[in-house]
């Protein structure tokens, strides 16, 4: 009797121990599907995206010119007799916004980003950090009626002709927008440098400024990298502030002084509903964020491509 008893308990732990071990092995594979759902979705929403771009951009091809529109000077789609879809102008627009606010915030996010990692003590980082974290939080409309009211009339002193309208103050206050993205960023890749490198090189005598630039500079550079490129690529895709900042008026220029448009704005101005759906100009939007999403996307693979090389450990 005692060893049927015997035998009965060990059946009845190993039981237990094989629920138990069917019971993991269910909310494994339940895991496991629930993640290779959400990356579907992301990757279908991606196709999505892609198709809805080409097959609304094929048909505006098919009454303009990818030619004109890929090397034309003039962007006029509401010319009555001539209209025009050379998208230089809204290019020029958006490259003027994005590198205008690239030396607005990778300097100084570079520098910010810096001190929080290695001179503000904990109390000043404290304060700091939430602060640049509700700046990233603010309304773009904000921001654009800030260039307009505060920047603009700055820019006004210092260079008195300039447009009430103009891709400076965009640029600017683009800039000021991105660069919680870049100070943080930077922090968190400069913070994940392993302090055994400092160490060693301050056992060596070196200075704190010499540590900085020599050792955790570069050690960190993939992730100061990826940060400058994620500020230009929201920086691109940037509209309501720079439209409020910057105006809306398509301008083959690189003068800062002047007002311009980029590719976001014209998206948005031609999707306020004023248009019939189908007309060559509704098209033109499409072909305008196909053209975008290219260039973003270009941006983020070059960035991937830059942090792969730069962080592959020397043979």
């Amino acid at each position: 009797m005692a060893t049927l008893g015997f035998e009965s308990k060990i059946g009845e732990k190993i039981t237990n121990a094989a629920s138990k071990a069917m019971g993991r092995a269910i909310r494994e594979n339940a895991v496991r599907t629930f993640c290779f759902f959400c990356a579907a979705v992301s990757i279908i929403a991606t196709v999505g995206i892609v198709y809805v771009l080409v097959s609304e951009t094929v048909p505006f091809f098919k009454e303009a010119s990818l030619i004109e529109f890929l090397t034309g000077r003039t962007w006029q789609p509401t010319h009555i007799n001539t209209p025009q879809y050379g998208v230089w102008p809204l290019l020029m627009g958006s490259l003027m916004i994005t590198i205008g606010s690239g030396l607005v915030s990778i300097p100084l996010g570079l520098l910010v980003g810096i001190y929080l990692a290695e001179y503000a003590p904990s109390g000043v980082r404290k304060v700091l950090k939430p602060l640049l974290e509700l700046l990233a939080g603010i309304p773009s409309v904000v921001f654009g009626y800030f260039a307009l009211t505060l920047i603009t009339p700055a820019l006004k002193n210092v260079i008195p002709g300039i447009s009430p309208l103009n891709a400076a103050a965009g640029a600017i206050v683009v800039g000021f927008m991105t660069l919680p993205l870049v100070a943080s960023l930077c922090e968190d890749a400069i913070s994940a440098v392993p302090k055994a490198l400092s160490e060693a090189a301050y056992g060596l005598g070196s200075t704190k400024a010499e540590v900085i630039i020599k050792i955790v500079l570069p050690s960190a550079l993939s992730g100061i990298v990826a940060s400058f490129i994620l500020a230009l690529s929201r920086a691109v895709g940037e509209t309501m502030a720079v439209t409020i900042a910057a105006g809306a008026t398509p301008r083959f220029t690189l003068d800062p002084t002047k007002d311009i448009m980029t590719m976001t704005a014209q998206i948005v101005n031609f999707s306020k509903g004023d248009i019939d759906r189908g007309d060559i100009r509704y098209l033109s939007i499409f072909a305008i964020g196909l053209l975008l999403f290219v260039i973003t996307f270009t941006m983020n693979l070059v960035a991937q491509r830059f942090v792969r090389k730069v962080g592959r450990p020397a043979k």
